[in-house]
């Protein structure tokens, strides 16, 4: 079965973005394993609001995987490097990681987090704490979230002060 992988940062105070989506804050000069962990994964899954938020940044990042974008808007035109997917996260999720692949990197954002964080589906959690407290946003983890428990796997500290934290699901 495929892994679904969470790799995603977050301020230490638990936001991923500034409330109006914005993530001007993050430390973005450095790698810090990104190009790596890309090469792991075959398949990115993402939010409509994270989707529109990568696109803010210029060119569609992941054309070289298989990027699906979970939205309630059902007449969605379909785009060239992505498919719009309006049904049942969990149900649409559970049969991707049955099929043969490789990794499944979960992108974002919370919407899409939540529903399969309770659901158990997350396999791996890799998150990079960075050293900005930013007081309000979007959180990571949303009221009501299932308690889950964790296996702290491996830690890196990098110069700014950036800390990756891996855990697996136990």
């Amino acid at each position: 079965m495929r892994k679904l992988i969470l790799f995603i940062a977050t301020s230490l105070d638990g936001y991923i973005a500034r409330t109006n989506g914005e993530v001007d804050w993050l430390l973005a000069d450095e790698d810090f394993g990104y190009e790596e962990f890309y090469q792991s994964v075959d398949t990115v899954l993402l939010g409509n609001r994270t989707y529109e938020q990568v696109l803010t940044f210029g060119e569609y990042p992941y054309q070289d995987k298989t990027s699906y974008v979970f939205t309630r808007n059902t007449s969605r035109a379909q785009q060239e490097w992505v498919a719009f997917v309006s049904e049942d996260i969990i149900d649409f999720t559970r049969m991707l990681k049955e099929q043969p692949g490789g990794n499944i990197w979960l992108v974002g954002g919370a919407n899409v987090i939540h529903p399969l964080q309770k659901a158990g589906l997350i396999d791996e959690y890799i998150l990079f704490i960075h050293p900005t407290i930013l007081g309000c946003g979007i959180p990571l983890f949303k009221p009501h979230t299932r308690q889950t428990e964790l296996k702290l796997t491996s830690t890196k500290i990098y110069p700014p002060g950036l800390v990756e934290a891996r855990y697996e699901r136990v």
